[in-house]
């Protein structure tokens, strides 16, 4: 590996292009109409064009990605997170090409990309999961008949889904009835799978996530991320390792995750998500990300380990050069999403000109953007513009940290939810731990 093409934009792609600069590789940015000027396609070392502003027309279209990294010399790809990242065929078709594909295998991605499979995988491992049907259905008639046998609430979720898509929550078989044709049709426009699986809803749970590395022979976990705070099942604040959790909790966790890397030979790195029971301790695997994640610094901060730049050493084919024994975390870190939304019109996105733009620095005060004077917010794309990332020597540190840091972000000509952010921080059940999946959301309706 010589040569990278990022198959990706925003922040994301910056972040990639950074630690392959750190390693010694050349750098290729792909960039649709609307982003040629965008800093990532600035940053690379060379930079080609994928088409119109669309996604669907530039960065989702494998053929275009692919086409790109021949033409260009380069000999793999990464994909990031989102768009083509937790595609199986897009994989498949970059070793295809004779190109290294920095991420798992496509076996791999099309099993832990499906939710009833990785749920079965999980079993064979012996990690918990919550209680559920071990296939997916794809009537009504069988979901009721699974809701009775599980008991009400239970939650929908689409087999092949994620992003918070093709998930409803019912209380009766009322609901169910209603639900269930609405919820395996987004899945199956969204997936084209409208397969769902029901299972048990667990009140007051938090979500909690163990990021994991793996070199298809052996595998270790770098810890734990709080990722609770969530708006319409889309994260906001991320933290590590989790204040929620305790020492026992999170060692059943972190070995159950290594369990499950081991059971599928995973290679690169990746992220297994659990939901923790609240009242009784219990944790249940949910979901595997094939991928890197948005929250991917708060482990960074706490264990000083370059996770990307990780990903492109097992990609080149080297052995996990970190032992178990190796990673420690210290400190705590906190991540806060800022996005181009309108919080007071019920998060409106603001795409337009960015004008003055100034970000937080100082100690222990980290901030992922592509933003910079000047530069544009597209409507195509996703609205997060920066990640404001904290470290401090315990929790309270970090938070108060994270109120000068987020009080020193400008951002002119579009619309932010710095404010809110800011405004979060000053809530007491914040900042004593205190929330799970929902509190957010409550809280959000109670504010408007």
């Amino acid at each position: 590996m010589k040569r990278l093409l990022v198959a990706n934009r925003g922040e994301i792609a910056v972040r990639i292009i950074r630690a392959a600069r750190d390693l010694g590789f050349e750098t290729v940015a792909v960039a649709s109409d609307a982003d040629m000027e965008a800093t990532h396609a600035r940053l690379a070392d060379t930079v080609v064009n994928i088409g119109p502003a669309p996604a669907t027309k530039s960065y989702l279209v494998p053929e275009t990605i692919v086409a790109a990294a021949r033409d260009s010399g380069a000999d793999a790809v990464h994909p990031g997170y989102g768009f083509l990242s937790e595609r199986a065929a897009f994989a498949t078709a970059v070793t295809e090409a004779g190109l290294t594909f920095v991420g798992p295998d496509a076996a791999v991605i099309e099993q832990m990309g499906d939710k009833v499979r990785a749920r079965q995988v999980a079993m064979a491992a012996g990690v918990p999961t919550v209680p559920g049907t071990t296939d997916g259905v794809s009537d009504v008639t069988a979901a009721v008949a699974a809701a009775r046998e599980i008991g009400y609430p239970v939650m929908l979720k689409a087999a092949a889904g994620g992003g918070g898509r093709g998930i409803r929550v019912v209380a009766d078989e009322t609901e169910l009835m209603s639900a269930f044709p609405q919820a395996s049709g987004e899945a199956a426009s969204a997936f084209g799978d409208g397969r769902m699986y029901v299972e048990r809803f667990v009140r007051s749970a938090r979500h909690v996530e163990v990021q994991v590395l793996g070199d298809g022979s052996d595998a270790i976990h770098v810890f734990e991320r709080e990722c609770s705070l969530q708006r319409r099942r889309q994260k906001v604040v991320e933290e590590a390792p989790s204040p929620g959790i305790d020492e026992r909790i999170r060692a059943e966790m972190t070995a159950a995750a290594v369990r499950l890397c081991k059971q599928v030979g995973y290679r690169s790195a990746g992220t297994c998500e659990f939901l923790v029971d609240d009242s009784s301790g219990e944790f249940f695997f949910i979901e595997m990300n094939t991928r890197i994640q948005v929250e991917h610094p708060v482990t960074e901060l706490i264990t000083g380990i370059d996770l990307v730049a990780e990903q492109l050493r097992i990609a080149g084919g080297e052995k996990l050069g970190i032992q178990q024994s190796d990673v420690a975390a210290r400190g705590h870190a906190i991540e806060f999403r800022v996005c181009a939304e309108n919080p007071d019109r019920n998060f409106m996105p603001g795409p337009g000109r960015v004008g003055h733009v100034h970000l937080p620095t100082g100690p222990w005060v980290r901030t992922d953007t592509w933003l910079e004077t000047g530069t544009e917010v597209s409507p195509f794309y996703d609205s997060l513009v920066a990640k404001v990332v904290i470290w401090g020597h315990d929790r309270a540190t970090a938070l108060a940290r994270s109120a000068r840091a987020l009080s020193e972000l400008v951002v002119e000509g579009v619309p932010t939810t710095t404010s809110l952010l800011v405004e979060l921080l000053d809530q007491p059940w914040f900042a004593k731990g205190r929330f799970d999946t929902g509190t957010l959301e409550q809280w959000l309706t109670q504010r408007a």
